[in-house]
């Protein structure tokens, strides 16, 4: 049995060590300052990473047209970090380190802190006032999203997607996506993660108070309303 023990013991130094090797190299990758007009191998990599963190690019083309200026200029905005459009060193860093992070909890879990975060954050911002039902009915959405196709396959991918430069959720535009969650909100992306389904297969959701939803009303099926909002799949 202590043998045993030490093996698993083992395993987990190891991996933890492999991980912290993972991260440690995304970290350190730096390609030089790409800016507009930058072309080549390093800006090939730099509109992959984008891409793979919904940041869309377009083509990966090797060359840092506006495109991939306004995709950087959006991760520097949704990341804290100086808005010039200018792939620096703090920007490549910031970029190539959290696809490790995301790659490496995917493997470990099927949800991470991260989606966690994220998820009871765009929770608490759409749906604080609303029933406790409401707020993982908004958690519902968001993961159905991820599993669907027709939307990016991570929770901060869905929340922070944009369609022809208009964020899909609001909390994003006004800035409450950061708020910090209520208990409810968290518990509530809890009971998510733990399968619990109020709405089905629902995609969509908006607030008929505040927005008429034409092309959601006129092309999806509703599901039904709670609270506020009604939902639509």
């Amino acid at each position: 049995m202590k043998n045993k023990f030490k093996t698993i013991i083992c395993v987990t130094i190891i991996s933890l060590l492999l991980v912290g090797q993972t991260l440690s190299v995304f970290a350190d990758t730096y390609y030089g300052v790409l800016k507009f007009r930058s072309r080549g191998e390093a800006v090939v990599h730099l509109q992959k990473e984008l891409n793979a963190n919904n940041f869309k690019v377009g083509t990966v083309d090797g060359i840092y047209g506006k495109k991939t200026e306004n995709a950087v200029i959006r991760y520097q905005q949704m990341n804290g970090l100086r808005i010039d459009g200018i792939a620096g060193r703090q920007t490549q860093t910031k970029l190539f380190a959290s696809t490790a992070a995301n790659t490496t909890a995917a493997r470990g879990t099927r949800y991470s802190t991260t989606d966690l975060y994220w998820l009871s954050r765009i929770i608490n911002a759409e749906a604080e006032a609303e029933p406790y039902s409401g707020k993982v009915a908004v958690g519902n959405v968001i993961m159905n999203r991820v599993k669907s196709s027709s939307f990016p396959n991570t929770v901060k991918g869905v929340i922070f997607e944009y369609y022809k430069n208009i964020p899909q959720f609001s909390p994003v535009a006004d800035g409450t996506i950061y708020n910090t969650p209520n208990a409810d909100s968290i518990k509530a992306a809890k009971a998510v993660f733990a399968g619990t389904s109020i709405v089905g297969n629902s995609t969509y959701f908006f607030n008929p108070d505040k927005s008429e939803g034409t092309w959601i009303v006129n092309n999806k099926t509703l599901v039904k309303r709670i609270g506020d909002h009604v939902f639509y799949k």
